[in-house]
């Protein structure tokens, strides 16, 4: 079976191991997706999930566009035997996923923490920063402002040049504070983060839930419920952690059917089938992502769709190659309507 974080071979230097849920018949799309975008190893499939192996932060890996949902491996074993085997022995070998090996659990964890850490430090460099842009910007108008006014004055006002250098002198020692100010302004800023890091609970304070989804013959057997009882339930006495449906500072999601079992951490909130630039989708954007990709699009590429419909595969063409022009049914009318009117004319 596939190596899961607590294993020896993964970790930081060798990189995380994920899976992805994926539509059914979308699995060779997204095992050449994150090769080609995430330089992903160990690249191996089931039905509905790609497993995969990299060392991509969270900004590369919010790009994969035929994923469904992403998640940090925790276990990936065998399936559970339900037909012989009474309902007391399969709670207890379903608790042994917890129990038997702890570490891999803490393992996940702490990565899946750094992961969401890193990605927070480096907005907050990149909002610092463009914070600091924006200031000097700001600095720099007021020194131009400051001087086509001076400018102005010197040239309609030549009397008054003693009062003018007068004001330069008085406003001086106001931009040394202001100045004295931004210089203290930045470790504020690193005493919050650091406030906030000292806030972060620590995992025996930790607040959890756990999604439970279960198919084929452990579906008969066992409801979702029951399994998410059975494995809140272990956490709780192996961790310690307090059950919150609410507002949980970690999920965790397992999947049971005749296959495998599956344990892992929900990376991002929202799926990233989600797409914030479609707000009416007529088909399912991984679908339209792939049927845009089949046709291998290239710069400068005119893209038609005549049928477009809602336009999601126009969108995601748009959105994944910006440097091509797409062109929906009316577009495209106006566009033959054109050509031809020129070529016979």
């Amino acid at each position: 079976m596939a190596a899961g974080p607590g294993d020896p071979d993964s970790g930081p230097a060798a990189g995380a191991r994920f899976f992805c849920t994926a539509g059914r018949g979308l699995e060779a799309f997204l095992m050449r997706e994150v090769r080609v975008r995430l330089q992903a190893t160990q690249v191996e499939y089931v039905s509905g999930k790609v497993f995969f192996t990299t060392c991509s932060d969270l900004n590369m890996l919010k790009k994969l566009k035929s994923a469904e949902r992403l998640f940090l491996l925790i276990k990936k074993q065998f399936p559970f035997n339900v037909s012989s085997v009474n309902k007391g022995k399969i709670y207890n070998e379903m608790q042994r996923l917890i129990n038997d090996d702890p570490e891999s659990w803490l393992n996940a964890i702490s990565i899946w923490k750094n992961l969401l850490e890193l990605d927070a430090k480096k907005k907050s460099l990149s909002q610092r920063d463009a914070n600091l842009l924006k200031r000097k910007m700001g600095e720099n108008d007021t020194i131009i402002t400051k001087r086509v006014k001076a400018e102005q004055t010197q040239k309609t006002q030549e009397n008054r040049e003693c009062q003018l250098e007068k004001q330069i002198e008085e406003e001086t020692p106001a931009q040394g504070e202001l100045l004295t100010n931004g210089e203290k302004f930045q470790p504020e800023e690193h005493r919050t983060e650091a406030a906030k890091a000292a806030g972060t609970p620590s995992q025996k304070d930790w607040t959890f839930r756990v999604s439970c989804r279960c198919s084929g013959a452990v579906a008969k057997t066992f409801s979702a419920q029951e399994v998410g009882r059975i494995i809140g339930i272990a956490l709780m006495r192996q961790f310690g952690w307090k059950a919150d449906l609410r507002d949980p500072n970690v999920e965790i999601f397992i999947h049971l059917n005749d296959i495998y079992s599956v344990v892992g951490i929900p990376v991002f909130r929202t799926p990233l089938a989600s797409r914030a630039y479609i707000r009416t989708a007529g088909l399912r954007s991984t679908i339209a992502w792939a049927m845009a990709s089949i046709a291998e699009i290239k710069a400068g590429a005119l893209v038609l769709d005549p049928m477009c419909g809602l336009g999601t595969i126009l969108l995601e063409a748009a959105k994944e190659w910006p440097n091509c022009h797409c062109l929906q049914k009316v577009s495209m009318l106006l566009f033959l309507t054109f050509h031809l009117g020129k070529s016979l004319s």
